[in-house]
Parts: C-alpha cells; sequence; structure tokens
C-alpha cells in the first residue's frame, strides 16, 4: 500500500500524463490509507484477492476504491502505472526488513552486547582455568573471555549496520519497456531512481524482472554469522555453569525440575540454543535460495520470502533469553581460585618461556626446559616402564605445618620440615617456581658435576631432595 500510493504521488508531482500535481491535504488522505492500515482494510483486501486470486492486483483495486472516495477518480488510471508486481513487492520487503533490523533487531543486539560489556569489565580482574581441548590450560579471566565476544557482535554488528538495502523500478523485465511505449521523452532511469531512493533505499539500475537478491543474501548471512557467536556464547556459558564457574541465582517461585528440588536448569541458554539454530536454518536457506531465479523470473522467491520474519523472530527469542539468563548467574570465585590452586602445571609455560628468555641471554644454561618441564608433569610420571620424573608443585616444596607426615615410595617417613629462606636471585627470577626449579637444578649440577639438567632429572629417583640436599638449602619433598 505504502509503495503504491507514493508511486502516485511521483507521477502527479512530475505532472506526467496529463495530471497535476496534488495538495497536502490529498497527499496526506493517500499516505494516511498506508499509515492508517488496520484490520477493516485487510478484511476488505481479503475480499478482492478472493476474486483476483493475486495480492498485489488487489492492493491496486483497494487503493482505485479509496481514490474514488477521496474524489480523485482522475487520477485513478496512474495507479499500478507501468509496474510490475515485482516492482511493488520488492520496495515493499526492503522497506520491511530494513525498518525490522534497524528498529527492532539491531537495538536488541547492541542491549545484549551492552551487558556482556558490563559483564566483561565486572569480572575483569577474576582468574580462570583456562581450557584448550578440554583440558587445563594457561589461565585466562572470566571478564577477557566474556571481552572476545563481545568484540565478535560489536564488529558483526557494525557490518549489519551498514548493509544495503536495494530497490528496482523497471517494469516487467527491467528494460522500461512499457514505460518507454508510454512516453518515449521522459528519463524514465532517472524517475525510477529518484523514487528508489527517495524511499530512503539504494536503486539497482540493472535487474531482470525482480530484483536480484544478493542484499538479502548479504544480510541474512551476516545476521545468521551473528546467531552462531551467539550460539558459541551460550554453549560456553552452559560449559562454565557445569563447571561450576557460573552459580545460577535462584529466582522466587521459579521450578528447576519438577521432581529434584535442588536443581536450576539452564534453560535460558539452552532455548537460546534452539532458537539460534532454527534462525540460521532459515535465513541460511533463504540466503542460498534468493539469488537464484530463472531466467527473467521465477516464484520461489515469493515463497521463500515469507519466512523472513520468522528467521528474525526466533533470533530474537534467543536475544531475550540470553539477555535473561545473564541476569541470573554469577560467578563463584571460591570455585575458581580452587581450580587454579589444584593445576600448578600450568606455569610450564610461562617458567620454560622465561628460561628460554634466560639462555638466550646468557644468564642460563638449563638445556631444553620445555622438555624438562614435559617430563616433570605428574602426567608423564608413574607410568609402567617409566622412571620417576621430578614433579613441579610449588606447594609440595614450600612444606606445610600441620601437614601430616608422608612416605615416599619406599616407605621411608618424610618428615615435615620447613624451608630456609631461599638465597637472594638475580633479578630476573621473580615466580616462586621459577625460583625453586632453578635452585633444585643448581643444587644438582653441583652434586654431579658433568651430567646436565636433563639428565639429572631422568636419573632421579623416588625422592630427589634426598640427593641434592645442602647445608644452605632444603626442601620438604619433591
Amino acid at each position: 500500500m505504502h509503495v503504491e500510493v507514493e508511486w502516485l504521488i511521483t507521477l502527479t508531482d512530475r505532472s506526467l500524463f496529463g495530471s497535476t500535481p496534488l495538495d497536502a491535504e490529498h497527499k496526506a488522505s493517500l499516505r494516511a490509507l498506508a499509515t492508517d492500515f488496520g484490520q477493516a482494510e485487510i478484511d476488505e483486501l481479503a475480499v478482492l484477492e478472493a476474486t483476483t486470486r493475486h495480492d498485489v492486483k488487489a492492493v491496486e483495486y483497494l487503493v482505485r476504491r479509496r481514490l474514488t472516495t477521496l474524489g480523485l477518480d482522475r487520477i485513478s488510471e496512474l495507479t499500478h502505472f507501468a509496474a510490475t508486481s515485482e516492482d511493488i513487492n520488492n520496495l515493499a520487503y526492503a522497506l520491511t526488513v530494513s525498518a525490522a533490523v534497524r528498529e527492532v533487531w539491531l537495538p536488541k543486539l547492541r542491549a545484549t552486547i551492552g551487558l556482556l560489556r558490563l559483564r566483561a569489565l565486572d569480572y575483569r580482574s577474576d582468574a580462570m582455568l583456562a581450557r584448550t581441548h578440554g583440558q587445563p590450560a594457561t589461565p585466562t579471566t572470566v571478564g577477557k573471555e566474556i571481552a572476545v565476544f563481545v568484540y565478535r557482535l560489536e564488529r558483526l554488528a557494525s557490518q549489519v549496520e551498514a548493509n544495503e538495502y536495494l530497490g528496482k523500478f523497471s517494469g516487467a523485465t527491467g528494460t522500461f519497456a512499457a514505460h518507454v511505449a508510454a512516453d518515449p521523452a521522459i528519463d524514465w532511469p532517472a524517475v525510477s531512481r529518484a523514487f528508489v531512493e527517495g524511499l530512503g533505499l539504494t536503486w539497482n539500475p540493472l535487474t531482470t524482472q525482480i530484483e536480484s537478491h544478493d542484499w538479502q543474501a548479504e544480510l541474512y548471512s551476516k545476521v545468521s554469522h551473528v546467531n552462531r557467536v551467539l550460539h558459541n556464547l551460550a554453549t560456553d556459558v552452559w560449559t562454565y555453569i557445569s563447571l561450576g564457574y557460573f552459580r545460577q541465582i535462584p529466582q522466587a517461585g521459579a521450578t528447576g525440575s519438577s521432581t529434584m528440588p535442588h536443581k536450576i536448569n539452564p534453560i535460558r541458554f539452552e532455548n537460546a540454543e534452539a532458537n539460534l539454530e532454527l534462525s540460521s536454518a532459515i535465513l541460511d536457506s533463504l540466503a542460498a535460495t534468493l539469488v537464484t531465479s530463472r531466467m527473467q523470473r521465477d516464484l520461489t522467491d515469493s515463497t521463500t520470502q515469507r519466512n523472513i520474519g520468522v528467521g528474525f523472530g526466533h533470533s530474537l527469542l534467543a536475544l531475550d533469553n540470553i539477555v535473561r539468563g545473564l541476569g541470573e548467574i554469577d560467578i563463584d570465585r571460591v570455585l575458581l581460585a580452587h581450580d587454579l590452586d589444584v593445576n600448578w602445571e600450568i606455569l610450564g609455560e610461562a617458567i620454560q618461556t622465561v628460561i628460554r628468555a634466560e639462555v638466550s641471554a646468557g644468564r642460563s644454561t638449563i638445556a631444553d626446559p620445555y622438555a624438562l618441564l614435559k617430563e616433570a608433569h605428574p602426567r608423564q610420571a608413574d607410568q609402567p616402564g617409566r622412571p620417576r620424573r621430578l614433579r613441579l608443585r610449588p606447594r609440595d616444596r614450600r612444606g606445610c605445618p600441620g601437614a601430616p607426615a608422608r612416605t615416599d615410595s619406599r616407605g621411608i617417613r618424610r618428615t615435615r620440615r620447613q624451608p630456609r629462606r631461599l638465597p637472594r636471585l638475580t633479578p630476573h627470577l621473580t615466580n616462586s617456581t621459577e625460583i625453586l626449579v632453578f635452585h633444585h637444578l643448581r643444587a644438582r649440577s653441583k652434586r654431579f658435576p658433568g651430567k646436565n639438567s636433563v639428565e639429572l632429572v631422568r636419573a632421579a629417583g623416588p625422592c630427589p631432595a634426598r640427593r641434592c640436599r645442602s647445608s644452605r638449602r632444603r626442601w620438604a619433598s619433591c
């Protein structure tokens, strides 16, 4: 209705085919047909379409009826003038989708990104055990991991915001044939361009009967990409909840499980996942289908485009669930700290990197620290057919006053011995783990001259500390 009315006003404004410009009152009355369109008009269109069996032709007849009501019968033949139904439909879809994205979907996405940004700032100092391939890895922070999604979504949102919305108005085969036949003196491409751009769209100068839909394929692919990033966010949060890193905040009166009273299910993120998958499935199908049309026209796009709103609707439901879900969780700092405390081996990357830097600078002679630390890792030790390796756990070497005495693999009782203060080192060794490894290896090198660090570790027995004691430094255990 909106496009038909604006095309009629465009023709009369140019005084084409004996018409004269309409006054402001008549223009306002015509435009009200679109702005005040309601149930009465829907019912009337349904009656007309039952006869025409053509939706756009039914709209044309409705406009003609309103022109008669307004006393504008003289211009009724300019209704739908030289236009094919696709001239009307492609502009209507472009206007509708543009408004839906810019006024509804993008603001909801921006609000979600804003909430994620606040969470990233709130948790920027909360250290967390990272997991690569599901295994403990170099620590990160909760805030940084959320910030990754903020950056990804911001970048994609900007791309969606910059998407073009194209329109055509060039007749049955995109040649302006009927227009030129009616009046060859008029610059119809210029009229078409002014009309399309006047609607706030980008003019497509070269088409068949239909607008090529490339802008739609581009837009739906980008929105689907956003959906997949959000899906990644939902699955990550769900996983952190299952690990206990995020705890769910009980909601008054809410039921987690119909039979297990203790449960709070992460339904917001699970619902988001499902809706995002449905949205991407629909939008991906649209992007793949709409770019193909047999020769100058087929009707496959007409059916598929009726599902555009369904695709965006599922995405909006997912965004709503994510926002609500983020408002119902908080981090468990105690558990985050505990997981870090029981995984000291994750410092191996930093230690071997520092040692390699020291070797390169000529301040250390430790050979292949990566291999040394790998062999010393508890998961590499105590395997059948392998000698015991040095276990690099600083808490084992610091001593614990209240800890019970231990026995080694040979049943020899270990005493609860506090280590003496480590001697001062060069400034480049500041981490306690680095200091312990450095001293242990240096002490063993003095005890067994001619053997490098790796050989000493590989030759170590069940209790390496028993072979490397000195009057200056001792360890409670190895």
